[in-house]
């Protein structure tokens, strides 16, 4: 495979499946949770998220 096509598909592939993970964690955290409660619990998950980006 050429290296400059590794070497754009490498950030991508990484984006995406940083950004899937986040969808399905968020989704399965907001199935669980009351109504009352869902600012909460996704004021946490994008705290969580930014942390883990390293943006905190």
């Amino acid at each position: 495979m050429d290296p400059l096509v590794v070497a754009l598909l490498v950030p991508v592939s990484i984006v995406v499946v940083i950004a899937v993970t986040a969808v399905v964690l968020i989704r399965f955290t907001i199935s669980g949770t009351d109504s009352c409660h869902r600012a909460a619990v996704l004021s946490a998950m994008a705290e969580l998220i930014r942390a883990i980006r390293g943006r905190r």
